[in-house]
């Protein structure tokens, strides 16, 4: 016959063998990334270092992660959703996928015009679509007055390099043109676009700056911390000294500001560690994870107390940003996506 100190062993035994699977599922936060930077891998070790907290990461495109957030339903594991433009977080919303993020620390941190006014998604990282263009060819005297409105102009026919219209950054930016100006101005600013390409849309962000720095193109549209990656050499010297060919203009700075974009996140209504999503947010936009973002992905940072990389602030960091909310790119990415269509842009 077992005593009864045994037995109150084998309770306390089992009990806490509870208490510890419970203690681990909690500190515990799933996030589901379309971020593609191995550097990101290091934020994630100093969170769980801050505070215990594990990280757990799947990463895929932000369109198959949106899907199988959908699929997963209210069965999902995921606790946070991060991508890399506005469109994506506005599509998770628009499920119902997203709840809101009740942390002050954030709301205290993040602009208004960079999170949703639910608080649903919120800004990570920002993002300028800019005008590249070759030293050797123009000065900043030459263009200091151009506008996106501009590129549609003759004035640029056969001289413009630019990504296909299934980037999600380009259908940002159109979407942004509906947004303010209307459909039928924006197709009619997009079918002169089109007759201004000096080839068929084709590589990615950085292929359109060095079109640019080898001279076939005059100008590219492309995110600015794309040169950054370039110059930072860690493309390889190819790209580094393509990098070194270029500058940077941010457009319409007499008019509505250089488009901004966004690296961002948000909960999961689905979420089984809400706090420990919450407390992983709030890191990621504190100075310390910001800077580490700064320094490694050359993006803008989110935080004011930050400053951006001395390799992308060499080209200007006071410049005037569209003030546009970027939960306009999401609502009207349909649109823009027709929009491309009709006017041949491939």
């Amino acid at each position: 016959m077992k005593s009864k100190y045994s037995m109150k062993f084998i309770v306390l035994f089992i009990g806490n063998l509870l208490f510890s699977n419970f203690l681990l599922v909690d500190e515990e936060v799933n996030v589901y990334t379309s971020r593609h930077y191995d550097s990101d891998t290091q934020l994630y070790e100093d969170f769980t270092e801050e505070t215990g907290i594990k990280v757990n990461i799947i990463s895929a495109k932000g369109k198959a992660l949106i899907e199988r957030l959908r699929s997963e339903g209210a069965n999902s594991p995921a606790d946070v959703f991060i991508t890399v433009d506005a469109g994506n977080l506005w599509k998770v919303q628009d499920y119902g996928l997203f709840t809101a993020i009740k942390s002050k620390k954030i709301e205290s941190t993040v602009p208004k015009i960079y999170r949703d006014e639910n608080n649903e998604w919120i800004a990570l990282a920002k993002r300028a679509r800019v005008i590249f263009f070759n030293k050797g060819k123009y000065s900043f005297e030459d263009l200091e007055n151009l506008s996106y409105e501009d590129l549609s102009s003759e004035n640029w026919r056969n001289k413009l390099a630019i990504r296909s219209s299934n980037n999600l950054y380009n259908q940002s930016l159109v979407a942004s043109l509906i947004a303010r100006y209307g459909e039928e101005y924006t197709e009619n600013w997009a079918k002169g676009l089109v007759k201004n390409f000096s080839r068929k849309p084709q590589g990615n962000d950085r292929a359109q700056i060095i079109a640019v720095a080898n001279n076939e193109a005059d100008l590219a549209i492309a995110n600015s911390y794309y040169l950054g990656l370039m110059l930072s050499g860690k493309k390889g010297e190819k790209q580094l000294s393509a990098g070194k060919k270029v500058n940077i203009l941010f457009p319409s700075q007499k008019t509505n500001g250089a488009h901004i974009n966004i690296s961002g996140g948000g909960i999961l209504k689905a979420s089984k560690n809400y706090e420990n999503a919450v407390k992983f947010l709030e890191f990621m936009v504190s100075e310390k994870a910001q800077k580490h973002l700064v320094e490694n992905t050359y993006e803008y940072p989110i935080n004011s107390k930050v400053k951006p990389s001395k390799i992308i602030s060499q080209f200007g960091t006071d410049f005037k940003e569209d003030s546009l909310n970027v939960s306009s790119f999401g609502k009207f990415n349909s649109a823009a996506l027709k929009l491309m269509d009709r006017v041949g842009w491939q």
